[in-house]
């Protein structure tokens, strides 16, 4: 259907309920309405492999599902059957279950890199508790944060180095400092002008870009030169670059690395793994000061480590790592071939691994626009694709991907007549989409 005749009256109305009761209308800042086009911020009702329905009735090809955590598709028969087994015996309980065990077991086998590993539920969580043992193992103040990657926690250490750093005493947000990635010069300049003062260097492994040849060795290197520990976020790489993360594809082993995001398939599970020698100094069986670690009542809830399991063994027994790729290969070509037979190749861009697509709405000039970003969005929307990125699931099959070209090609005719006139403000029908991090509401 056109724009004009689009519309999420339901959806609307959820909206104004969620915002009288949640700050933000949302539990994530990344799933807000403000991320949307004014009025057309589908509520879901229901998901099915890479299908949604919002409560409008509409379905949708959905792409970036649960912000990348759900890359085998919503209820995935092989997660729920091994969730619902977990369910009938209980969730949760005064001492480990068994299935700790097992969990651990199976995670270790997969990233076989790591040596110890410890559950929580969130990425925050695991990413703060390997910052804290850093700081423990080394005795050092500061972090090294790599500044070219948009978010590694909610907690202080990190927010406070974000536009939204209210509430966060600079005395917190003086002690983290950035890099750049892909220049070790800079790397090795920050570390030594803040000598024997940065506990870790913490970092995507990779993003949007590859790693340029040699970095993260050359890394590895500056770490254990300066005395520091080297921690891989793989909350995006992690399963999605292979099984074994960023660091069994790279075949560079960082003393911590924590992971989320696919390891459940939606449910909450992540994990922080690394050095027995450095992971231990969270435990009972060492002779010196203990770290406060992690230590959360829902970390090792039965359901979502059996969701964990369940997602490993059906990447590894059904490649799904390769078919994530072939899938982004197929689309990424698709939406090239699209935009540049619409004559807005140089606007609309496809970047990213394959298997964590992005794009980028650009001006006249070639710069970065929200408010064509917010015109594309509609298009999306309105031809049934939700997509605030194109990171696909395993679910997606040739014909939606098919579709979603369609749908795209059909976006960059508009975006076409929007560059012509040099105003994309006739289709945008409202105020434009928002960053996530800015200072004011």
């Amino acid at each position: 259907m056109s724009t004009e005749e689009f519309r999420l009256p339901r959806s609307r109305a959820a909206n104004e309920r969620l915002h009288a009761m949640i700050p933000g209308g949302a539990h994530t800042y990344a799933k807000g309405d403000d991320q949307y086009p004014e009025e057309l911020a589908p509520v879901i009702s229901h998901g099915r492999g890479a299908h949604v329905w919002d409560v409008d009735g509409n379905r949708y090809i959905e792409y970036g599902s649960g912000l990348r955590s759900v890359s085998l598709g919503h209820a995935h028969p092989r997660v729920l059957d091994a969730v619902r087994r977990e369910l009938g015996k209980g969730s949760n309980f005064v001492r480990p279950s068994i299935v700790e065990v097992e969990a651990a077991e199976r995670f270790l086998a997969t990233v076989p890199t790591a040596e110890m590993v410890k559950f929580a539920k969130n990425g925050s969580d695991v990413t703060t508790a390997a910052v804290r043992l850093a700081r423990a193992v080394t005795g050092r103040p500061r972090v090294a944060i790599c500044g070219d990657h948009p978010f590694f926690s909610v907690d202080d250490w990190f927010i406070g180095t974000t536009p939204m750093s209210a509430g966060i005493p600079a005395a917190i947000t003086d002690l983290t400092v950035a890099f750049p990635y892909g220049d070790l010069a800079a790397a090795e300049e920050l570390l030594t002008r803040h000598r024997d003062e940065i506990a870790c260097l913490i970092l995507e492994p990779a993003a949007h870009t590859e790693p340029p040849p040699g970095y993260l060795a050359g890394l590895r290197d500056l770490a254990d030169r300066h005395g520091c520990l080297l921690v891989f976020d793989e909350m995006i790489t992690g399963l999605r670059w292979s099984e074994a993360g960023a660091q069994g594809l790279y075949g560079v082993v960082p003393d911590l690395s924590t992971f989320g995001k696919a390891l459940g398939n939606g449910f909450a599970v992540s994990a922080l793994a690394g050095r027995r020698e450095v992971m231990e100094r969270g435990g009972l069986r060492h002779s010196g000061e203990r770290v406060f670690l992690l230590s959360t009542t829902h970390g090792a809830e039965t359901h979502s480590l059996a969701a964990a399991m369940a997602v490993q063994s059906t990447y590894a027994e059904e490649g799904i790592t390769a078919r994530l790729h072939a899938l982004g290969e197929r689309l990424a070509a698709g939406v090239r071939e699209a935009a540049a037979s619409m004559g807005v190749g140089d606007h609309v861009v496809v970047r990213g691994r394959a298997s964590n697509l992005v794009f980028a709405t650009l001006d006249e000039d070639r710069q970065p626009s929200q408010r064509y970003r917010t015109l594309f969005l509609r298009q999306l929307l309105a031809g049934g694709v939700l997509a605030p990125s194109f990171v696909v699931s395993s679910a997606l099959d040739d014909a939606d991907i098919d579709r979603t070209v369609e749908v795209v090609a059909q976006a960059c005719a508009v975006y076409r007549k929007a560059l012509d006139a040099a105003d994309p403000a006739p289709w945008l029908a409202g105020r434009p989409v928002k960053p996530v991090f800015r200072r004011l509401a």
